[in-house]
């Protein structure tokens, strides 16, 4: 999916909705770190990905919060 439309999707999420996206990509993160120190993954592109959509998340998130 291309970021233009990962950020149309997020644009159309109430608050709530993108408050509930960013908890679940919050602990995504965590099991996804956790399995890099461990040696169980080679997904960094997906760690990558998802710190990506995230930052959108939150950046979006915000503008919905201050506009």
């Amino acid at each position: 999916m291309k970021s233009a439309d990962r950020a149309k999707k997020l644009r159309d999420m109430t608050v709530d909705e993108l408050r509930r996206q960013d908890g679940e990509m919050n602990e995504q993160m965590f099991k996804l770190r956790f399995q890099w120190a461990m040696g169980q993954t080679e997904s960094l592109n997906k760690m990558r990905e998802l710190r990506k959509d995230r930052a959108r998340l939150l950046t979006i998130l915000r503008e919905k919060n201050n506009g």
